[in-house]
């Protein structure tokens, strides 16, 4: 589990501290905000270390390898023309640090590069041992119907799209639980396989299903809000999420109806509290309140954030409430116009 993000000179953020919940954190702001480079990079620093432990053999954590695969991965996630685009621009030469602290110290890690810094970072606190669970990072897009073959290509060719996708596709193709983790993904399945009116079959020639009463149905005839709950079906079918892991989702109610992002919102807690740490950004209120009314019946804890854009880059604001955030534009202009529908109904 992360217990907190530090980050200095990083792309829009100045100064900026994130202390996580071991169970569900919610990212806000408006367009432009950093909300989803604060995600990317935690993914980032995660996954590399996560790769770097499955390797056969792999030993202790060094210097020279971390450096190397934390700056590869970074450019792979970001996809920026090279690894100093990503820090702060500034007149002349500014240096960005990062420093993630988990529960476990020895996982701890500090890294910084400059704006002149091609590809390596230099990493000021090495970590003792590998992360041994991957990450989980789900894009704002599904990726379902563009799975057959596209790991291969990845592979084979230069494609620019972000490493997430690749990664995601990875664990989608994983083979699914049996025996005892079987029956633990269960409770976890069962809502999502409601909501989608049937479960997600991969076939033998690289290509999802959803199948219900009526048969299978290709995956590009499905909708595509029932694709994003297909994905997180799958990835609970196959046991990515599990285990004291740690799910990045970006924009979980982009392309849903409200019924479904209701769903997704018991989902996302539900996960929260099964051992999953969860770390969401949105600018839906409509998410916001639903997770807002589910924490309150369970009496659940979460962590918010609010991010604010100013001349000196984003701050953050934080909390256990919504209320901790601030005020959000994006969130303010949805409530004034419900204020504003309320007040023409009634004089009409």
């Amino acid at each position: 589990m992360i217990k907190s993000l530090g980050i200095k000179n990083f792309t829009v953020f100045q100064d900026a501290r994130f202390d996580f919940d071991p169970g569900l954190n919610v990212i806000v702001g408006e367009n432009g905000a950093g909300k989803t480079h604060a995600l990317k990079l935690a993914y980032s620093v995660l996954a590399a270390s996560a790769e770097e432990g499955r390797k056969p053999n792999a030993g202790s954590p060094t210097k020279a390898i971390l450096q190397s695969r934390l700056g590869e991965k970074l450019v792979n996630v970001f996809r920026p023309e090279s690894l100093g685009r990503l820090a702060r621009r500034k007149q002349g030469r500014e240096r960005c640090d990062i420093e993630l602290k988990f529960d476990k110290k020895t996982l701890d890690v500090s890294f910084s590069f400059a704006t002149q810094s091609k590809a390596d970072v230099q990493v000021e606190h090495l970590p003792k041992a590998w992360i041994d669970t991957a990450p989980v990072y789900l894009p704002t897009r599904e990726l379902l119907t563009i799975y057959p073959g596209f790991v291969s290509i990845y592979e084979n060719h230069y494609l620019e799209f972000e490493e997430t996708w690749r990664d995601t596709c990875l664990l989608l193709g994983a083979p699914l639980k049996r025996g005892a983790k079987e029956k633990r993904v269960g409770p976890l399945l069962a809502p999502l396989e409601r909501a989608m009116g049937g479960s997600i079959e991969l076939d033998k020639n690289g290509r999802f299903y959803l199948h219900n009463a009526t048969g299978r149905m290709e995956m590009p005839l499905v909708a595509e809000g029932l694709r994003k709950l297909g994905m997180l079906a799958r990835l609970i079918a196959t046991g990515s999420l599990f285990d004291k892991g740690c799910l990045f989702w970006d924009e979980p109610e982009a392309n849903l109806n409200p019924r479904i992002i209701k769903d997704v919102a018991r989902c996302i807690v539900d996960l929260s509290q099964s051992g999953i740490q969860v770390v969401t950004a949105t600018h839906s209120l409509f998410l916001l309140r639903e997770l807002e009314m589910i924490l309150e019946s369970q009496r659940a804890s979460a962590r918010f954030f609010g991010l604010h854009l100013s001349d000196d880059g984003v701050s953050v604001k934080q909390g256990s409430s919504v209320d901790d955030m601030g005020d959000i534009a994006a969130l303010d202009e949805e409530l004034e116009q419900s204020d504003r529908f309320v007040a023409d109904t009634a004089s009409a």
